[in-house]
């Protein structure tokens, strides 16, 4: 893949009304983020991949924490109707996952809004 990375479409996807679903996605996990979300927060991996093929998930620059690298956070649910709230970056053409946890009431909110 070119220059553009995953996310750099995945962003431009959501802006431009198209679905995430024609671009294919592909996770990072390796000892630095494999089920670190399992212990911390009860998020399995494959919850977490779950939320990426979500229709009505939203996607957010995370513009506080984008030093070094672009980091984007992704409002989803899973197969089985969680709600969770995952920072993410990319690498290598590849989604690498930062952490992974259930949302809270505002952002509840937001992703019902404008579901």
């Amino acid at each position: 893949m070119s220059i553009i990375t995953i996310i750099d479409i995945v962003v431009y996807c959501i802006y431009n009304g198209y679905m995430l679903l024609s671009v294919p996605v592909e996770f990072q996990w390796d000892s630095g983020n494999s089920d670190k979300n399992l212990i911390k927060h009860n998020v399995t991996n494959q919850e977490i991949e779950e939320i990426f093929f979500d229709i009505n998930k939203r996607i957010f620059e995370d513009k506080t924490h984008s030093i070094g690298e672009n980091r984007f956070i992704v409002v989803g649910k899973t197969e089985y109707g969680r709600l969770l709230y995952v920072v993410c970056t990319s690498r290598n053409g590849l989604v690498r996952v930062i952490s992974a946890r259930d949302i809270n009431r505002k952002e509840e909110y937001i992703y019902e809004k404008t579901s």
